[in-house]
């Protein structure tokens, strides 16, 4: 019986000892990032939601002292002072650290040894200035650590592949709160490129080697590996790209570079039905052949059938590797465009030149275009209505465009913008049924605000001089209206009307726009916009408003736009025009 009793007073006695369910830490005294370095850095911040004896919080306490001040010397703050308090908190523990940290240790003498060859680079010479400034800042490891790594990664990317840091200390005199840093590299030889092997290629000898932005002999640099892989990926002729350069196996000084390539799928089938408010229901088929031939030309064919517009093209291009990414193209489009103004079947010829030029994407190249029109005409309505035009075209001019854009994100931009500025003329009369010259400009600018917001500006501008306006076929004349222009109004529904009260477009262009969304959640918002502008000859801008609201969704096959627009202080205009739009920001 007294062995029961004994029994029964065990569990009274340990009850001090038994588990409780956690320990909340609390610090005082710092802000962040000092509050958090004591937090992580103490061994109590482990058992926020462990079980956890009496004993042990107590050890872990006293413990958590010190641990505080070591946690704070990676900061430069080596003279911090730590109060505690313990306290229960039902079946819990809540420690209090009270830090205070003290004068911080301030770096006053910075030495860095480095050969006078490898200084004399750039992207070394700066990487040694940051860490030159950190001469008179508060000792960070962390920030001393990133900036000794970067300039051992910048000695490596330039070519020093052997180089080593010889010497890394960092002396700190607590009583001085002053600290040292000492570094030394012996960098070693400067490596250069030696050869590229291409392996897994499946065109002609020497093909690829327009696409390597250096030559035998060069300075070895990553960044121009880099290159190297980007050219190939965008070339689109390969399924797998490395660059891998033979780091060891250098001899002499020498780098030879190997590149693993596996072929792309050949050929690629594409389609699929489509909903456009400017176009109608359709359906797109397209088929592209990423190479032709051992020497990379490609060539692309695409067919569209739907309600107002119909075409189908072809285009072959020669790319012509190198640093400006040069290619020659040649196509063919026929076009049966039907909007709620004209009808136009056109074939068009087209040869130019595409090449990156500072920082744009330029082409310049010569156009033919013939077939026949009808202007002023209604949908539904017969050929034989009075006020309709009628024309037939015959043009040959060049044109030459300049294009760049901006994104940080190609599916759904945040900050970015886009500028195409396009000219055209053919030259006097020359195989032509009239001379013409003209110039357009669009630009379009993103950037988000507040959170979940984006703003949204687009603009366009548009003249022509010409000596027939009436030679000229619908989609060489400014209009207004639709999707991307005039929100409220049809597609091509604005412009200048002849004396039957029928648009027919105009020499002059000018429209803006804008838009301010917000999201709910990743994939859906809404959108509220205002447009206006004008076609029109002359001076006489007279800009038509349309405003409304929208919804989008960024879905798995891109953004899509549905808005509901309507015109604004207009008596001869009414009611809700439906606007669809599917793809890319930019």
């Amino acid at each position: 019986m007294r062995r029961l009793r004994r029994l029964m007073l065990l569990p009274l006695l340990l009850a001090p000892w038994l588990a409780h369910a956690g320990v909340q830490l609390v610090v005082d005294g710092v802000d962040d990032p000092l509050k958090l370095a004591v937090s992580s850095g103490v061994d109590l911040s482990q058992y926020a939601n462990r079980d956890v004896t009496e004993a042990q919080v107590r050890r872990l306490y006293e413990q958590s002292l010190d641990q505080a001040k070591t946690s704070l010397e990676p900061y430069g703050y080596y003279e911090a002072k730590v109060q505690g308090q313990l306290d229960p908190v039902g079946e819990n523990w809540r420690v209090t650290l009270h830090v205070t940290p003290g004068a911080p240790v301030t770096v006053n003498a910075v030495d860095i040894k480095l050969d006078e060859a490898a200084a004399k680079i750039g992207a070394i010479r700066r990487a040694r200035r940051a860490i030159e400034n950190l001469k008179g800042q508060t000792l960070d490891h962390g920030a001393y650590d990133s900036a000794r790594d970067a300039l051992s990664g910048a000695l490596t990317a330039n070519g020093f592949l052997d180089a080593r840091l010889v010497t890394h200390r960092v002396d700190v005199n607590r009583g001085e709160r002053s600290a040292a840093i000492h570094l030394a590299w012996d960098a070693g030889p400067r490596y250069k490129f030696g050869d590229v092997h291409f392996d897994g290629s499946q065109f002609k000898d020497g093909f690829l080697d327009r696409y390597v932005p250096f030559k035998s002999g060069d300075y070895f640099a990553q960044d121009k590996l880099l290159q190297l892989q980007q050219a190939l990926n965008g070339a689109d002729y390969f399924s797998v790209v490395n660059v891998l350069p033979d780091v060891d196996e250098k001899k002499n000084g020498v780098v030879d570079v190997k590149v693993e390539l596996a072929p792309a799928k050949r050929t690629i089938y594409t389609g699929g039905p489509f909903i456009g408010t400017d176009t109608g229901v359709g359906v797109r088929g397209s088929m592209e052949r990423r190479w032709v031939n051992r020497s990379g030309h490609k060539w692309k064919n695409e067919i569209i059938l739907a309600q107002k517009l119909k075409t189908v093209a072809t285009l072959y291009t020669v790319p012509m590797p190198g640093p400006n990414q040069r290619s020659f193209n040649y196509g063919a489009t026929y076009r049966d465009s039907n909007t709620d103004t004209s009808h136009s079947k056109t074939l068009e010829l087209v040869a130019n030149e595409t090449r990156e030029w500072h920082g744009w994407v330029r082409t310049i190249g010569l156009h033919a275009l013939d077939g026949t029109f009808t202007v002023g005409q209604k949908p539904g309505e017969s050929d034989n209505v009075p006020g309709l035009e009628h024309g037939r075209s015959n043009l040959l001019y060049p044109e030459a465009t300049l294009s760049r854009k901006s994104g940080d994100n190609p599916i759904f931009v945040r900050s970015g913008w886009s500028l195409v500025f396009t000219a055209r003329s053919t030259v006097g009369s020359l195989l032509s049924d009239a001379s013409f010259s003209q110039v357009t400009a669009d630009g379009k600018w993103i950037n988000s605000f507040w959170g979940n917001n984006r703003l949204i500006l687009r603009g366009s501008a548009g003249a022509t001089w010409t000596n027939d306006f009436s030679d000229l076929p619908p989609q060489l004349r400014f209009f207004a209206g639709g999707d991307r222009s005039v929100r409220g109004y049809g597609y091509q529904s604005i412009g200048p009307k002849n004396s039957y009260g029928r648009v027919i477009g105009g020499k002059n262009l000018l429209v803006g726009s804008t838009e301010v969304e917000h999201y709910f959640t990743r994939q859906w918002g809404m959108a509220a916009f205002v447009d206006a502008g004008n076609a029109f000859d002359g001076t006489d801008y007279r800009p038509k408003i349309g405003a409304g609201l929208g919804v989008r969704w960024l879905s798995p096959v891109g953004m899509i736009r549905v808005d509901l627009g309507t015109p604004v202080h207009n008596p001869d205009e009414h009611g809700v025009e439906l606007h669809v739009v599917i793809g890319p920001d930019l």
